[in-house]
């Protein structure tokens, strides 16, 4: 019983459960809010009917995915001072920094242009109001980058120095805070796949209206750009992601072999990558394996005959380095997770390109379970990036800053099992409540469609924005 009420253990849970719920809201508000903007701009450039009509449609969309999102993102900020009291007084200085920025210059500046978009459609001139969803996008990217760089330095810690005296870690250097090597190869990476998840949302949107035959006019642009968006977004994920596995095994070569389950040093062919993989599920004990010779060693050192060090090697060195302990991350979490990660972005990607196939030069295939595909693939990038973020953070520990801090020293010293209990338990039906709505306000909206515009002008063919409510 008492294990069941420690409190970094439900702690940790709690944290883990809120982030991963949170960060269902991200990519899509990310995704979203740059293609609206592309949505517009076509309308703005042709003055078609077609495109102001996906471009509503898809931003109320969007707006009810960022209200979600910008609530669970407050709660998860709520926890560094309610259960990581300890790691708050670490690195809050630090830490905080790139939050700061992010709320005061990212978030209220994205707040304040989508407050201009949603009530500007009939006041604003067409140019600046196409302007005001371009620098939402701008200010969902941005604000992306400052909370990547705040995870960074958990996991490449940069830019400080430690006061004896209050035993912090304080920030000298800012610069080098923002640049820091895991941000700048982690930020690309996360945009992109963000892109991916939002084309998977509208392809599947897109779909259900095709397969019934309605808003074929809408729809198809629609689905057409979703899927390029989605093969194009996914190259880019795969590219940005050789970056970061780079960066990664630069600054934190455990979270790599624990990718592989590597015990011992390998190089060359020896370092080869199982595609699959029957054995005990932390891949300790291998029974049968599919594996690419070398593989392993070109993502992680850009050369065939590279090295990569092995978990064994690396237990040795940093107990030597930081003291006794396990320095092992769970294996079946981020072994499985980085599989997963990557199957299910490619799985995704593999069902656009089919998809462009079947609908070329405007076809539209007969066969239901076509349409069943594309409406029940969204989920695949959700879960990859979802998947993909529980690997980076579970492949940090037991570090909570890496090199710095380990996690059960930032749990706060004075929270018993049972208050981080009972607020597992609200968060949790909050959240699952919230879930429900989410899912239902969003479902409601695709259902729904389109909505109607005014008439094109007899003179020009363009149409004007009615009156837009949200």
């Amino acid at each position: 019983m008492n294990d069941l009420l420690d409190p970094l253990l439900l702690a940790r849970w709690q944290f883990g459960l809120t982030t991963v719920y949170h960060f269902l809201f991200v990519p899509i508000t990310i995704g979203l809010a740059t293609s609206t903007a592309v949505f517009q701009t076509a309308w703005f450039r042709t003055g078609k009917a077609e495109y102001l009509r996906i471009t509503r449609f898809f931003g109320n969309i969007f707006l009810i995915n960022f209200a979600m999102g910008v609530v669970t993102g407050i709660v998860q900020e709520f926890q560094f001072g309610m259960n990581w009291s300890e790691y708050s007084r670490f690195v809050g200085d630090v830490f905080g920094a790139p939050l700061a920025m992010e709320g005061l210059l990212a978030f209220f500046f994205e707040a304040t242009m989508i407050g201009l978009w949603i009530f500007g459609w009939d006041k604003l001139p067409r140019g600046i109001h196409l302007a005001t969803i371009w620098a939402v996008a701008v200010g969902t990217i941005l604000s992306a980058y400052f909370i990547l760089a705040a995870n960074a330095f958990m996991q490449n810690p940069v830019g400080y120095e430690l006061n004896a005296e209050s035993g912090r870690a304080e920030l000298v250097d800012i610069g080098a805070l923002l640049t820091n090597r895991v941000a700048l190869a982690a930020f690309p990476h996360t945009i992109a796949a963000s892109f991916m998840v939002a084309a998977g949302l509208i392809i599947s949107a897109a779909a259900w209206h095709l397969a019934r035959n309605q808003h074929i006019d809408t729809m198809r642009p629609a689905l057409k750009y979703g899927l390029w968006l989605m093969i194009g977004s996914g190259v880019l994920t795969t590219l940005f992601g050789d970056q970061l596995s780079l960066a990664m095994v630069a600054t934190q070569p455990m979270k790599m072999a624990a990718a592989e389950a590597t015990f011992d040093t390998v190089c060359g062919a020896d370092a080869s990558f199982s595609i699959f993989t029957l054995g005990t599920p932390d891949g300790s004990s291998e029974l049968f394996s599919i594996r690419i010779p070398y593989l392993l060693s070109f993502l992680s050192t850009h050369t065939f005959d590279g090295c990569v060090e092995g978990i064994n090697d690396l237990q040795a060195q940093y107990t030597q380095q930081f003291g006794p302990g396990d320095y092992t991350p769970i294996l079946w979490v981020t072994y499985w997770a980085f599989r997963w990660m990557i199957g299910l972005g490619l799985l995704h990607v593999f069902i656009a390109v089919v998809g462009l196939w079947v609908t070329r030069k405007g076809r539209m295939p007969k066969q239901a379970w076509v349409w069943k595909v594309a409406i029940w693939s969204f989920p695949l990038s959700l879960l990859a990036m979802s998947v993909g973020w529980v690997f980076t953070e579970m492949g940090r520990q037991p570090w909570i800053v890496f090199s710095l801090m380990k996690t059960e020293s930032g749990v706060s010293p004075y929270v018993t099992g049972l208050d981080v209990l009972i607020s597992l338990v609200a968060f949790t039906l909050i959240y699952g409540i919230l879930a429900v709505v989410e899912v239902r306000l969003i479902i409601q909206a695709i259902h729904k469609g389109p909505p109607e515009v005014g008439e094109p002008d007899p003179e020009t063919g363009k149409i004007e924005p009615a009156t837009t409510v949200y």
